[in-house]
């Protein structure tokens, strides 16, 4: 017995031992990869300590290295730690893009530094990306992505506007104007002008898009007639139509085998959903670049049916289709809204279309929407109008790369742990609890060799 007792102590004793060793040896193993990997789980309400699709998206669109120099004291009394911040922010791009570097100039050390490079406030970040700068004042998700995407834009696109007609402006400040999707069109690298056909020769040959902004008076016919020379040519072209006269611009429905039907679209979804029954809400998309991936709601305010008319010439998509149980209502909005079969036209209706065609060895692009105030300054934030706006100029400007959802707002707050409390929480998880586990396994030991014993 006293042979069996040594024997099985002896094998305890190399259990015990090799428990230990395997035990120390995943320790080990963890805190290698520890040091080697970077794993991350964000549960903030809106994913605000990560980035969005969206800025992956464009992130890479960016094949070469980007400079990030921010010109930042080593403290502001604003924000404390200005630099701590802007490390931490940018730590967010790294992540996905490890040539993303990030320097530090402190303007009053270095004053002529921050002169040449055109600095203006303490805390300004200069983005340098093949030649290219842009500066941001503000920092976040939707500043810093929208200053990397006007960079992936190899040139800035051209967009003229048809003025002298009392058209919606893409600077204007009246909620009948396209302002603020203007300046969403200028921060994603598109410049605009205006142009007057009345006195302009013809439009610009370089111009990448034109915009027919829902006309308020009747265009002269010879301005008619350099506007479907322009689609002779080959021009791309957007043609926001409200539910007014067409001004004057019949001719060019014909030549794009269009048919715009008076009246305006009911949809009845939108008055259970608590908004106007004359709101037509997009949720049903066409197969095609502008709405491909795009799974968000669209609202058109008073928009009017927009009918293709079959033909060889174009190929054509109807982009969005709404009022599913609606009909367009020809008679007076401001009587009872009812359908009337006999002069009423039943949904499911089309207020968007694309049209496209070969033509001088490139490809023509028309979209035609039949809803101006979707993106006026008053209808612009309802819906994702402004990211199917931002779609559609970039389709049309041979840039469907560059067609992505806009960067999200963040709506809930950050958990800031001082250092202490994060080398607490590392050494919890790197000391404390392989110990314990260590003191468990030895316990056990210590008991099983007791209870062995002779």
């Amino acid at each position: 017995m006293t042979e069996l007792h040594k024997k099985l102590r002896w094998q305890y004793r190399i259990q015990s031992g090799v428990f230990i060793i395997l035990l120390l040896a995943l320790v080990a193993l963890l805190g290698y990869l520890a040091l080697q990997q970077r794993v991350q789980w964000d549960v903030s309400q809106n994913g605000r300590n990560s980035l969005s699709d969206t800025s992956i998206d464009i992130l890479q669109k960016l094949p070469g290295p980007v400079q990030v120099t921010a010109y930042a004291t080593e403290y502001q009394a604003e924000v404390g730690d200005i630099r701590k911040v802007i490390t931490d922010f940018v730590a967010l791009y790294q992540r996905i893009k490890p040539d993303l570097v990030l320097q530090f100039i402190d303007p009053v050390e270095q004053p002529l530094l921050a002169q040449e490079a055109n600095v203006q406030v303490n805390g300004e970040i200069v983005i340098t990306y093949q030649h290219k700068t842009e500066h941001l004042a503000v920092i976040n998700e939707q500043t810093f992505s929208n200053a990397l995407l006007r960079l992936a834009r190899l040139e800035d696109k051209l967009i003229v506007e048809l003025s002298g007609h009392g058209e919606r402006k893409l600077d204007g400040r009246a909620n009948f104007d396209l302002g603020e999707f203007g300046k969403s069109l200028q921060k994603s690298g598109f410049v605009s002008q205006p142009l007057n056909l009345a006195i302009e020769q013809d439009i610009p040959l370089n111009a990448d898009l034109l915009i027919i902004a829902s006309p308020q008076v009747d265009l002269l016919p010879g301005e008619v007639d350099k506007l479907l020379d322009y689609i002779d040519r080959g021009g791309n072209l957007l043609w926001l139509v409200d539910q007014e006269s067409l001004r004057g611009l019949l001719p060019l429905t014909e030549k794009l085998r269009l048919t715009l039907t008076p009246g305006v679209v009911v949809d009845p979804h939108a008055e259970q959903l608590k908004a106007p029954i004359t709101f037509s809400l997009g949720a049903i998309y066409g197969q095609h670049p502008v709405t491909s991936g795009f799974q968000y709601i669209t609202v058109f305010p008073y928009a009017r049916q927009i009918t293709i008319d079959d033909n060889a010439g174009w190929n054509s998509v109807s982009l969005v289709e709404v009022a599913q149980n609606g009909w367009v209502e020809t008679g007076d909005l401001n009587a009872k809204i009812e359908f009337d079969q006999a002069v009423d036209v039943p949904g499911p209706i089309s207020v968007a279309a694309a049209l496209s065609r070969n033509i001088n060895d490139r490809e023509q692009r028309i979209v035609i929407v039949g809803s101006g105030h979707f993106l006026a300054n008053t209808y612009l934030g309802n819906g994702n109008n402004l990211d199917f706006g931002i779609n559609l100029v970039n389709w049309l400007a041979g840039d469907e790369e560059m067609m992505v959802i806009q960067p999200r707002a963040t709506i809930d707050g950050n958990l800031v742990l001082s250092q202490s409390q994060l080398t607490f929480i590392a050494v919890g998880q790197m000391m404390a609890l392989p110990a314990l586990f260590l003191t468990i396994g030895i316990s056990i030991w210590w008991y099983r060799r007791r209870k062995m014993a002779p």
